[in-house]
């Protein structure tokens, strides 16, 4: 298959190895293994070769050689013997392999996993007041100690992304601070424009876009550096192999480059923290704050002055409301108020212990005079309205149709007449 002509060509090699110190049985187990992975002209030609250097050999060496080829099938053989059950062989060695595990690397995938998806500290095993170098020191440690390549304990892929999702949410100032507004909440953002050049063990420069949020390979090989995951020159120290840009739902951007020990080389232009934000908020709400205040200044006098309670209410009629009749000091107008609210209020109160129960104590008390005054000058003023609009009506009905048949005598006498409650009002300076 065309994905093995790589390691057939790495077993071809070292077969050529093998031919040219002597070592023909190294030779031809080689590549044999290079036909059954990739056949090619040049596998075919390396094997005729070993074939023929093994017909030329000594006996021992030939019958070492009959022992490697009775183990080791022709190439016609080899050619056409099933590749897949080999490799199927090979991936059940390396699955063997990779499942070992230790009991403590249990019990850390046992603990990862007792956390809730969204306790992103506790997966970490942080405080909320840690800081960036805390929450990627902890990542370190545990994606080193549960990634795939070197936990096989059940459930291991499980906790190494649990590990990752919560390193992606605290290294990332704007997450973080949604997150820590709203605990137990995924702040679901998404990296937008990621690119990665770079590369492992190979050393080619190849590029990788991210849509959308990263995996967790991808953020353990941008952290730690490369492809290829602990081997094949994917390890630490070395030249810087990754760039990244970060765009974030906030706005604005930060970049760093990273080693392949995945420590930052250039400063970064970080997301604004949850101080930010506040600051912003309260930015926003200024305008609202300085009209309440200016709003909550002005009512300040009315809050620390004590306004007297409004008058009593009065009637000129007695009703079931108003049953108590007293008598104003200046013109002797009756009017009636209610006894239980006009005996709580602070008029009352002015007036003399002699003089509460007579009718007509205007006299004995500021507070009640200017009551009353109030009293009369509304008795006035609906009595010289009454009197004006019923004198309006007698002259209108005493002029006829048009003037004819009028009776100007009395219409000039109605004239002429005075309303008593209209001249006080002028006398006193009050007006309709």
């Amino acid at each position: 298959m065309e994905s093995n002509r790589e390691e057939a060509q790495r077993c071809l090699d070292i077969a050529r190895r093998h031919l040219d110190s002597g070592n023909l049985t190294a030779a031809h187990k080689f590549c044999a293994k290079s036909i059954s992975l990739y056949d090619s002209p040049a596998a075919q030609r390396l094997l005729d070769d070993i074939t023929h250097a093994r017909a030329n050999a000594p006996s021992s060496s030939a019958s070492a050689s009959a022992s490697a080829t009775e183990t080791h099938p022709s190439a016609s053989g080899i050619h056409h013997r099933s590749a897949p059950k080999d490799k199927t062989a090979g991936a059940d060695k390396e699955d063997s392999a990779k499942r070992e595990y230790t009991p403590a690397q249990k019990e850390l995938v046992r603990r990862v996993r007792a956390c809730k998806v969204t306790e992103y500290y506790e997966i970490l095993s942080l405080k909320k007041d840690c800081d960036e170098a805390d929450v990627k020191k902890a990542y370190k440690k545990l994606a080193l100690q549960l990634h795939p390549d070197k936990n096989g304990a059940p459930g291991a892929d499980e906790a190494f992304k649990l590990v990752s999702k919560a390193f992606q949410v605290l290294s990332d100032a704007d997450k973080r601070a949604q997150y820590d507004a709203n605990p137990g909440a995924d702040p679901d953002s998404r990296f937008s424009g990621m690119s990665s050049r770079g590369g492992g063990g190979g050393g080619g420069m190849h590029q990788h876009t991210f849509e959308g949020e990263m995996t967790p390979e991808d953020l353990f090989n941008m952290f730690f550096g490369g492809g290829g995951g602990f081997g094949n020159g994917g390890g630490f120290g070395g030249t810087p192999i990754f760039t990244a840009s970060f765009g974030g739902p906030g706005g604005g951007f930060r970049t760093a480059q990273f080693t392949n020990a995945g420590r930052p080389r250039a400063q970064q232009q970080r997301q604004p923290d949850a101080n930010a934000q506040q600051r912003s908020l309260l930015v926003q709400l200024l305008p609202i704050i300085i009209i309440f205040a200016f709003s909550l200044l002005q009512a300040l006098p009315s809050l620390f002055s004590s306004s007297p309670p409004p008058d009593p209410g009065f009637s000129f009629a007695q009703t079931r409301h108003f049953t108590t009749e007293r008598l104003t000091s200046s013109l002797s107008v009756p009017y009636y108020v209610n006894s239980r609210e006009f005996e709580q209020h602070p008029i009352f109160q002015d007036i003399p212990e002699q003089f509460r129960r007579e009718k007509k104590a205007g006299t004995s008390s500021t507070k009640l005079y200017r009551f009353e005054a109030t009293v009369e000058r509304t008795h006035l003023v609906h009595t010289c309205q009454r009197l004006t609009e019923a004198r309006r009506r007698k002259i209108e009905d005493l002029s006829g149709f048009l003037g004819i048949g009028a009776d100007w005598e009395k219409i000039r006498e109605l004239q002429a007449q005075r309303i008593d409650a209209c001249d006080e009002l002028t006398r006193r300076g009050w007006h309709i």
